[in-house]
């Protein structure tokens, strides 16, 4: 089964997360931004959401984690709980 390490900062609309990225693509830290900005508990941890398998985060979510290029910011990516910023940093 696929596995992957991703991690992720979740804002509540489009352009908060449009912004966020143009602040990443200026120089800032994910892991800075997630601990100031991301709605999700992982946050905490600089948006590190850990190791995890193919379908065990929402579709939107995985199709980026195991179709797009490690180590690249993607998004905004639309879930049901808000718009994601992902950088994924391996897959196995």
């Amino acid at each position: 089964m696929a596995r992957a390490h991703a991690l992720h900062i979740l804002v509540q609309t489009k352009d908060e997360a449009e912004d966020l990225k143009k602040q990443l693509a200026g120089g800032a830290k994910f892991a800075d931004l997630a601990r100031k900005h991301s709605l999700c508990p992982s946050g905490k941890k600089g948006g590190d959401l850990g190791e995890f398998r193919r379908g065990e985060m929402v579709p939107a979510f995985d199709k980026v984690v195991f179709g797009k290029p490690t180590l690249e910011v993607h998004g905004p990516v639309k879930t049901a709980f808000g718009w994601h910023l992902i950088k994924t940093l391996s897959r196995g």
